[in-house]
């Protein structure tokens, strides 16, 4: 029941979400192009995160696909909190994020070791929150990782 909740207020809040706080551009690639790249590239990463779950880009969120390879972070909701707990100790800070937190603290209080986990790790890693990964896409995986200390 939880899940559903915060599927739906996703979804719900996505639309505006994009088009009136976002203020980055659409990357304007499609998941052809992303698997073209070269196999250790973020840009081919991305495509197969993208294809293994049968998701599509979503214009102007792609940074948040790009956060899921880079973290190495899944897809349950629980994850997805504690992707956005990642961030945080990354040093993102944004409305959506802290109503992410907040929701998913409340309706999963049993995950709190792994947002703690999740809040640690990305204290450890350098601030790549604000990168713009379009730029990035024909760099190997390994390499931006490892020059961001992303466990």
């Amino acid at each position: 029941m939880r899940d559903k909740i915060l599927e739906y207020l996703y979804e719900w809040s996505k639309i505006p979400y994009q088009k009136f706080w976002k203020k980055n551009n659409a990357w304007n690639v499609s998941l052809n192009e992303l698997v073209k790249y070269p196999n250790e590239s973020l840009g081919f990463h991305l495509g197969a995160f993208l294809l293994k779950h049968s998701f599509e880009i979503q214009p102007k969120l792609e940074s948040h696909d790009v956060f899921h390879v880079l973290t190495r972070t899944g897809i349950s909701v629980p994850e997805e909190i504690g992707m956005q707990y990642y961030l945080l100790g990354n040093g993102k800070r944004s409305l959506y994020l802290f109503l992410v937190i907040l929701l998913g603290t409340l309706l999963y209080p049993d995950h709190c070791t792994l947002f703690v986990r999740s809040f640690k790790k990305g204290k450890k890693a350098y601030g790549f929150h604000q990168l713009d990964f379009s730029k990035m896409l024909h760099i190997p995986l390994r390499k931006i990782r490892s020059a961001f200390k992303i466990q």
